[in-house]
């Protein structure tokens, strides 16, 4: 491996096509004002650098990004790459992942809007996000210990496994399919409507009007606070550790929990049984 080491580039595709290299306390950055420095690379290691311009990473196979700063012009950083590894990174401009599959992101620190959209397998831990329309479209999720904060996250999302998270937000989940969250807290409005497949185990669900128009619905052992016209027209099995403030024409299923502010069952064609108590 080639090793490039305490140099500052601002040309336009300064290592373009580049296989097998580590670049070591560089700096993308400069008056040339330069695009798509890593463009079509293989086999790239990028560890203490600084990357202040756009596009550095598209149609890369094989990145590790280690210890380094993207910053907020340093937009649309990765896009249609695979087998990405980045560790103890700011990832800080907008759109920073986009078409890319198997990605690892561990502890990093990740300010960007529009980030990781249509990703197909990605792994993130130990990490920290704040970001619109999070992951939206993306497929195979594994999450740890991540804690997110934005709005019309996980959208139309697939397959994903989720554990020991904290998520404020709002409109989660909306459309998203065979979906798992243990021992976690979701905060925000309109939890997970229209969503297929959702499991809730050991979790804390926190903000009005959730989880309604869902299928396949579960809920395992959740507290729910703040909640008022839960399930609305849901098919939906739960057991409930908390009083709910209103549940509202759940349409099938059954809802266990230990006391109802309100119950509301005005829609002929709601079906769902409630059980309060015991």
């Amino acid at each position: 491996m080639r090793l490039i080491e305490n140099q500052t580039f601002d040309m336009e595709r300064a290592l373009y096509g580049s296989d097998g290299i580590l670049v070591r306390n560089c700096s993308f950055d400069g008056p040339a004002d330069g695009e798509s420095a890593f463009k079509e690379g293989r086999n790239i290691e990028a560890e203490h650098c600084f990357f202040n311009l756009r596009y550095p990473f598209w149609h890369d196979h094989g990145l590790s990004i280690r210890n380094s700063e993207m910053t907020e012009l340093c937009r649309a950083a990765l896009w249609y790459s695979d087998h990405v590894k980045i560790t103890d990174t700011r990832l800080h401009g907008i759109k920073a992942l986009r078409e890319c599959s198997d990605v690892v992101i561990q502890n990093c620190d990740i300010l960007s809007p529009e980030f990781g959209w249509s990703v197909r397998k990605i792994h993130m831990e130990d990490s920290t996000a704040v970001s619109e329309y999070f992951m939206m479209r993306s497929e195979n999720l594994t999450f740890r210990n991540v804690h997110f904060k934005g709005k019309y996250s996980f959208q139309y999302i697939k397959n994903a496994d989720l554990e020991n998270c904290v998520f404020d937000t709002k409109d989660a989940f909306w459309h998203g399919e065979n979906i798992t969250v243990r021992n976690s807290v979701i905060k925000g409005e309109y939890l997970a409507w229209y969503s297929d497949g959702l499991t809730l185990i050991n979790c804390k669900l926190i903000g009005t009007q959730p989880l309604c128009y869902c299928k396949n619905l579960k809920l395992i052992d959740c507290e729910m606070m703040d909640t008022d016209l839960a399930f609305e027209k849901s098919e939906v099995q739960a057991v409930i550790t908390t009083k709910v403030d209103s549940i509202k024409n759940p349409l099938s299923g059954r809802i266990q929990v230990p006391e109802v502010g309100e119950l509301i069952m005005d829609d002929e064609h709601a079906e769902g049984e409630v059980i309060i108590g015991g």
